[in-house]
């Protein structure tokens, strides 16, 4: 008793020797409780921006960027990020190549037409959009250096092209070390370290530009670009070429990632051997005629159909599989949303294609809704970017 009361009695002095209004000394940790709930609050605002795009057009140079940036390394396309006063500017540039072999004349032409290109081994290596025009030129597939969302192993020099993209897009950094946060997929299910040599080499490239990369669960990413009003609590879908990522996140904590090699460009080429259409040609009909709400209206479009069943009929199988096989779910009181985002998300009735056929399949969580990210094709950049701003000091 006598113990209690001397401390009492230290309190109540302790309180009369402060000024009148000071408050009690916050606890020692509170410093880093200030800077996350600031790291949380820069991470909303930056979800509210809207996002500018650009295509990156023949002879443009790259300019010096400031300040944190978001960059998506896709199998199709490679997107850059950048914030910029009230709105997240993107630019993109396709993740592809072309050869052509060296000589006096064709390199004039070349430099002539601001084509974008470096040369090594006697071959000229077109790259990204440049490399498209010559691809229908001589009407020939593209090369590409990725392959299902990672460095292909078929093409010696995909880091090589990936970096001649990079340094295409952007410059060595005003201020070394500058966070560069990129998304990186996840392992396909039961293959655990698939992505890790494409991640590393990644890093190594980025790093050699100046920056401090960062990495970022694809999947991951569609969260933090488009779930800001449901605490980071969902799952998000990334559909690309390559393959599908998939990332369920609770308050912004990715419990479960990972992909299926399928998406994209395994339609195309299933469509093409089913039909006998070029993949390109299934590509662009897919791009820019395809509505899946509606019957289909030919060979293609019937194949197309039937594919796009496939593949989200494997996906969410996928998804029902993995998430009642882990322990790692959280108790979640409330229905939470799926975001569909990327290329293959975007024909006319994908979203609701992918909701119908939910309806067969029994998840541990309960959905409460399935809707396509606001700009599906710029999403991951996004998401990256406001990584990056997060880590940003």
């Amino acid at each position: 008793m006598a113990e209690k009361e001397g401390i009492e009695t230290l309190e109540k002095k302790s309180n009369a020797e402060k000024p009148q209004g000071a408050e009690r000394e916050k606890p020692v940790n509170s410093g880093k409780d200030e800077k996350a709930e600031e790291r949380v609050e820069k991470l909303v605002e930056a979800t509210q921006k809207s996002v500018v795009a650009n295509e990156e057009p023949i002879g443009k140079t790259a300019g010096p960027l400031e300040g944190p940036v978001g960059l998506d390394i896709g199998t199709s396309h490679i997107i850059i990020a950048q914030n910029k006063g009230r709105d997240i500017n993107t630019t993109k540039e396709l993740n592809a190549f072309f050869t052509l072999p060296t000589g006096k004349f064709a390199k004039q032409i070349l430099n002539q037409k601001e084509i974008k290109y470096y040369e090594l081994d006697d071959l000229f290596y077109i790259i990204g959009y440049s490399a498209q025009n010559f691809a229908n030129m001589f009407n020939v597939n593209l090369r590409r250096p990725m392959s299902q969302g990672v460095l292909s192993s078929n093409e010696n020099e995909g880091i090589r092209v990936i970096e001649a993209i990079l340094k295409s897009l952007i410059q060595k950094p005003k201020a070394f070390g500058e966070i560069l946060c990129f998304g990186v997929p996840g392992d396909p299910i039961n293959e655990p370290g698939a992505s890790v040599y494409h991640e590393s080499m990644i890093k190594r490239s980025i790093g050699s530009m100046g920056y401090t990369p960062i990495s970022l669960n694809e999947g991951m990413a569609i969260v933090l670009s488009e779930l800001s009003e449901e605490d980071f609590t969902g799952i998000g879908i990334s559909m690309g070429g390559g393959m599908c990522n998939i990332c369920l996140s609770y308050l912004s904590f990715p419990v479960i990632t990972y992909s299926i090699p399928m998406a994209g460009d395994y339609i195309d080429a299933m469509v093409e051997k089913a039909v006998g259409e070029p993949a390109t040609k299934v590509k662009a009909i897919k791009e820019e005629d395809l509505d899946l709400s509606k019957g289909p209206k030919d060979r293609v479009t019937t194949a197309l159909h039937i594919f796009y069943d496939e593949l989200i009929f494997k996906l969410l199988k996928s998804l029902q599989r993995v998430i009642s096989s882990t322990d790692k779910i959280p108790k979640i009181s409330n229905p939470i949303p799926i975001i569909l985002s990327g290329g293959t998300a975007m024909p006319n009735g994908c979203v609701e294609k992918f909701e119908t056929m939910l309806k067969d399949i029994s998840l541990p969580v309960e959905i409460s809704a399935v809707r396509l990210a606001e700009d599906p094709l710029n999403t991951t950049a996004k998401g990256a970017l406001i990584m990056a701003m997060t880590e940003t000091e």
